[in-house]
């Protein structure tokens, strides 16, 4: 096992966090009649969530114009961040969780933008860096004409506990 391997199977996934210098942020407030997540059994569903910090949505506007790949990648990442907040009240804590089993990616762009599978790698690649092997994932990217309050990116996670 290479050195990053051990390292992240030597610390949890809140310290895994705090060593990317992220804090998970307090669960967020639907935007609509939902509920953040479910459990059922074994599996956690989140609701679709955005990119949203501070009560607004981080880079708002469609990806190809408004936003750059970039920017959306930080969007899909800070999504991800708000799924795991949303998840880890019906986990106890995120090392509950076994595995990530699927994350959706939803991307408002441009008709001629075809980069949606890099745009939901922000998100992917924070759930690797937290998760190890077990933030490996089934994953689907689909382009949209837009998203609720004007944000870039959207994603719901499935992890088992």
């Amino acid at each position: 096992m290479n050195s990053a391997a051990a390292d992240v199977d030597s610390h949890s996934p809140e310290e895994r966090l705090a060593n990317l210098g992220v804090n998970l942020p307090p669960a967020p407030q639907p935007v609509a009649v939902y509920v953040p997540a479910v459990r059922s059994g074994n599996l956690i569903y989140s609701s679709g969530q955005l990119p949203i910090v501070d009560g607004t949505v981080a880079h708002p506007g469609k990806v190809g114009a408004d936003v750059t790949l970039e920017q959306a990648q930080e969007a899909a990442r800070l999504c991800a961040l708000n799924a795991l907040a949303a998840i880890r009240p019906l986990a106890g804590d995120l090392s509950a969780i076994k595995r990530v089993v699927k994350v959706v990616g939803f991307v408002a762009s441009t008709a001629d933008f075809t980069s949606q599978p890099s745009v939901i790698n922000g998100a992917s690649q924070l759930l690797g860096d937290v998760f190890g092997a077990s933030g490996e994932h089934a994953r689907s990217a689909v382009g949209v004409a837009a998203l609720p309050l004007d944000a870039p990116v959207e994603i719901e996670i499935v992890v088992e506990v």
